[in-house]
């Protein structure tokens, strides 16, 4: 599904990632961690095609389409989904209609009508049913007065409407206390399918005990230096990074 090749990318002068190579298949969930500065943020926003980056070598593809010169849009038309550590707030614009600009954004991209009326208030309602979201959240403004806990829980709803191919949870855990987390990680776990892939970028091993990753990789000084399976972020926990380098 995704494939990274040789990826080397700078911010300003400075160099972030050293050569990563990635390969995600469908069906899977793969981790990377790693200490602050490793490059795990600027590789997710690398694969969502942020131009705060610029990428000097390698390249990307997904579903064995090269994506490098595609912008941010038209990769997650192509199916790539990022939530954010920390989303941005919308005051005037409501969840539902934000969900429903996104989808017949993404629809009219791929050659199709905007969804009929009736079958979009119906799919809003089952994912949010899905997810065990109370429906009067859908008329709040975007992000505007939500907890942590409920703008990790939105985003999580987005992901669900919008089916993507690629899903990239970056700190998705980050501020959320216990019964949030597991509010996030049961959301996650209910859209995972053989046709998808998640990637999640952490710090903590406590996420990944509710979302169990098939691979874990770790991430230092813009390189992959272990990849392992979900017992690595039980070392990682118990041992910190220094033994690995």
């Amino acid at each position: 599904m995704l494939s990274i090749k040789n990826i080397h990318a700078n911010i300003g002068d400075k160099e972030i990632l050293k050569g990563i190579n990635l390969e995600v298949k469908a069906g899977e969930v793969h981790a990377i961690m790693g200490p602050n500065g490793s490059g795990k943020t600027t590789l997710s926003s690398v694969i969502a095609g942020r131009d705060t980056f610029e990428v000097t070598e390698g390249t990307i593809s997904l579903n064995g389409e090269a994506i490098d010169d595609l912008a941010p849009e038209e990769r997650a038309h192509k199916g790539i989904f990022m939530s954010f550590q920390y989303p941005i707030a919308i005051p005037g614009v409501t969840v539902t209609n934000f969900i429903k600009s996104a989808i017949n954004a993404k629809r009219k991209a791929q050659g199709l009508d905007d969804m009929p009326a009736g079958e979009m208030l119906k799919m809003i309602r089952e994912k949010a049913d899905l997810l065990g979201m109370d429906r009067s959240f859908l008329s709040r403004s975007l992000n505007d007065g939500f907890s942590g806990g409920e703008k990790k829980r939105n985003e999580i709803f987005q992901m669900a409407m919008l089916e993507p191919s690629l899903a990239i949870l970056d700190e998705t855990d980050s501020g959320l206390d216990i019964d949030a987390l597991k509010t996030v990680a049961n959301g996650v776990n209910k859209l995972r399918n053989k046709d998808n892939a998640v990637i999640v970028i952490t710090h903590y091993q406590r996420l990944l005990e509710y979302i169990v990753p098939d691979y874990v990789h770790v991430l230092s000084d813009g390189k992959i230096i272990k990849t392992g399976g979900k017992e690595l972020a039980l070392e990682l926990e118990a041992k910190g990074y220094e033994w690995i380098k």
